[in-house]
């Protein structure tokens, strides 16, 4: 008996029809068309190593395969994805004793930045660099906050904390930016 070729489609809802009903290929489809926005979310909650946020995003792609079945279409496949992924990366810092609501005292930051010079263009590389050097709670915030556009409830949420500690967490992040990165509140 000749097996039956692939469904074509091309909107994420049919391919993900098509992945719920054992197509492996329209499974990896998806995964083509969302793993950068999966990997770049990862990527920054683990403090920009490369090689943790690609192990991330690979177990957050193998978790939706396995709980695919349970996608109800409510929202877009790869907003599902993106909080799954988000999800994976929390429980991985937490299960790594870097627990992103945990508290870290400004005095015990890593000094990444030390120049004499307190005028500087800020780079890209300088950036990421003072991301990852924020205290997990704090550069969990910023991260879900400015870069990837989420509410303070939704982080609250998330995160296990009151409204108001995301947004003291929030200017504590933005400030300690500040600071590490040569500007003067």
């Amino acid at each position: 008996m000749p097996s039956e070729p692939p469904v074509v489609a091309t909107t994420d809802d049919a391919v993900v029809r098509a992945a719920i009903a054992g197509d492996r290929k329209a499974f990896e489809t998806l995964y083509r068309r969302h793993a950068d926005r999966v990997y770049g979310a990862v990527l920054r909650l683990a403090a920009f190593d490369h090689a943790r946020a690609e192990d991330l995003t690979q177990e957050a792609f193998v978790r939706a395969w396995q709980k695919l079945d349970g996608f109800r279409f409510e929202s877009a496949f790869g907003t599902w994805v993106y909080r799954l992924a988000v999800n994976v990366a929390l429980m991985s810092i937490r299960a790594r004793n870097a627990d992103p609501v945990s508290i870290m005292d400004d005095d015990h930051l890593p000094d990444i930045m030390s120049t004499d010079n307190p005028v500087r263009a800020v780079e890209r590389d300088e950036l990421e660099k003072a991301i990852a050097a924020l205290p997990p709670r704090a550069r969990a915030v910023l991260v879900l906050h400015d870069v990837e556009g989420w509410k303070h409830e939704e982080i609250s949420i998330e995160l296990g904390m009151a409204v108001g500690s995301s947004k003291a967490q929030l200017h504590r992040a933005r400030g300690l930016l500040r600071r590490v990165l040569g500007d003067t509140p």
